[in-house]
């Protein structure tokens, strides 16, 4: 028998337990996570949630800057509705016991990232994400109604092809694959994607294991609109070290003063941009790609030693300690950095309130195009994007779910055919490797059409071979998320393909201007259903 609930929710950062809080006044909720409850991306988010907390800043310094730094592509209806719904999202969380730096006074100890025009960071030190997930994850313990699946992998979302449709056929729930090797069906009225990012795409990334953009694949193979897929955002800092993985330099350093620098010890931000180290991301991230090859030098350095080391311990203590396990010392040495692909500034298709073009699929959270970002997300307005989405969500979400019928019969359980144990997985891994590689080396921080047109190719071949793997041998979690990088890898490249300028997070050595003209505008792919 299936898995039956109101709410289905696939992902467990702050987005998905945002919707589950408040759907759980409404209905059951099932919340499927492919790790333990507490992996996903909001748990390695450091520095902090953007929002407009004190004078003498204000909503339209807020708006302004996300405008300015989603380079013409934000939709306003949706930066504005982020930001003038933040402050009572942020409050509520903190409502919950979300434990935040203050001041002796009582207030929010408020820092300022790049991009910003005024201090309106609020942060758990340098653990922000984790904090939120601790908060989140403790509500909706106290909740009725919420159930966790954790160690639950979403392989493909069931969809009602009985009923004829003129579009795409509402979505039922998924097919998921459980830690035994059993796969079970988990139905809803209301399925809702909060699977986060696709850093695994590349080779480098400041992403844990999960990201591996199985929100996006499965929608898109659902004939879902996915828009913006170019616009990846490298975050310019993560450790340079052999034996570190994935650690980000939280761009909360620069804001406390860190200087980026080469080997010689020359600044050189400045030659780029007026705000210097504190220019937009994309802005950055190309300034230290540029450099490190023009130098030849493997990383550049994040100078905090004229902060001190009091200062340093207190403020960043995870940094401090992480950085120091690796023979680091920040307080007396620069730190070596490198970008990292970090955030999916495209994703599928949403409104104002979270619903796709699939009928009762909605998403929410990193995993979405919304509009908010644009062409590159101003930095800390991602977690503010899932508490405010999130909650958004519910409302249309709990009127789907009174006003739906419960189906007359259910779907029909997985069907492996004539599939059989692997003995080739060497294929997967080689696949996996192949696919972050040529991302990195192809369709990173700096494009051209040969760079796109040599993966694409690839990637059409990489598809094929997955496809056939995965109709002959048993689904595993490695297939399923290497069929899901491969689906998003080239999305990637097809958007990137199809935009013949340069803009944000979208570089190409082609065309290195943007062209406000013919590109000021989304661009949004679907499968045919």
């Amino acid at each position: 028998m299936p898995h039956r609930f109101d709410f289905l929710v696939l992902g467990g950062g702050v987005a998905g337990l945002s919707f589950a809080l408040q759907a759980a006044r409404h209905g059951t909720v099932a919340i499927l996570t492919k790790r333990d409850r507490f992996e996903s991306n909001t748990a390695y988010a450091q520095g902090g949630i953007a929002s407009v907390l004190a004078p003498p800043d204000t909503f339209e310094s807020h708006i302004e800057d996300t405008l300015v730094a989603g380079a013409g592509l934000c939709h306003r209806d949706a930066v504005e509705v982020t930001v003038k719904e933040g402050p009572s999202r942020v409050q509520e969380l903190a409502d919950l016991g979300a434990e935040f730096n203050r001041r002796i006074t009582g207030e929010f100890d408020l820092t300022r990232e790049g991009g910003h025009s005024a201090r309106r960071i609020i942060h758990s030190g340098d653990i922000t994400g984790r904090e939120v997930q601790r908060a989140l994850l403790a509500a909706c313990d106290e909740a009725p109604n919420i159930t966790f699946f954790p160690q639950t992998a979403a392989i493909d979302l069931i969809q009602d092809r009985r009923v004829p449709s003129p579009g795409v056929s509402r979505c039922l729930g998924v097919y998921a694959l459980l830690e035994d090797g059993v796969i079970e069906r988990f139905l809803a009225k209301v399925t809702v994607l909060a699977t986060g990012g696709a850093g695994k795409v590349y080779l480098y990334t400041s992403n844990p294991d999960v990201a591996t953009g199985d929100g996006v694949a499965m929608a898109y193979r659902a004939g879902a609109k996915v828009a913006n897929m170019e616009f990846y955002q490298f975050h310019p800092t993560c450790l340079y070290h052999p034996e570190a993985k994935s650690f980000l330099i939280s761009e909360a350093l620069r804001g406390e003063g860190g200087k980026l620098k080469l080997k010689s010890g020359a600044s050189f931000m400045e030659r780029y941009h007026p705000m210097g180290a504190l220019a937009p991301r994309d802005v950055v991230a190309r300034a230290i790609d540029a450099e490190m090859k023009r130098t030849g030098d493997d990383c550049v350095y994040l100078d905090m030693t004229h902060l001190g080391r009091a200062f340093l311990a207190e403020r960043f203590p995870n940094i401090y300690a992480t950085c120091k396990a690796f023979n680091i010392d920040m307080a007396v040495q620069p730190i070596p950095v490198v970008p990292a692909a970090h955030y999916m500034c495209g994703g599928v298709v949403t409104d104002l309130e979270g619903r796709t073009n699939v009928p009762s699929l909605y998403a929410i959270g990193e995993v979405t195009c919304t509009g908010l970002h644009g062409a590159n997300r101003l930095a800390s307005n991602s977690l503010l994007e899932g508490l405010v989405f999130g909650h958004r969500a519910v409302q249309v979400a709990a009127e789907e779910v009174r006003a739906q019928p419960s189906p007359s019969e259910d779907p029909p359980p997985w069907d492996s055919g004539s599939a059989v144990e692997s003995d080739e997985s060497v294929v997967v891994t080689h696949n996996w490797d192949e696919i972050r590689r040529l991302m990195w080396n192809y369709v990173g921080i700096v494009r051209t059409d040969k760079r796109l047109m040599r993966a694409r190719r690839r990637l059409e071949l990489l598809r094929e071979e997955i496809r056939d793997y995965y109709w002959r041998f048993k689904v595993t979690r490695d297939v399923i998320e290497l069929r899901n990088i491969a689906d998003v890898a080239y999305l990637i490249v097809d958007c990137a393909s199809r935009r013949k300028e340069s803009r944000g997070l979208h570089y190409t050595l082609d065309y290195p201007h943007p062209d406000d003209h013919r590109w000021l505008r989304d661009t949004v792919v679907s499968r045919e259903p």
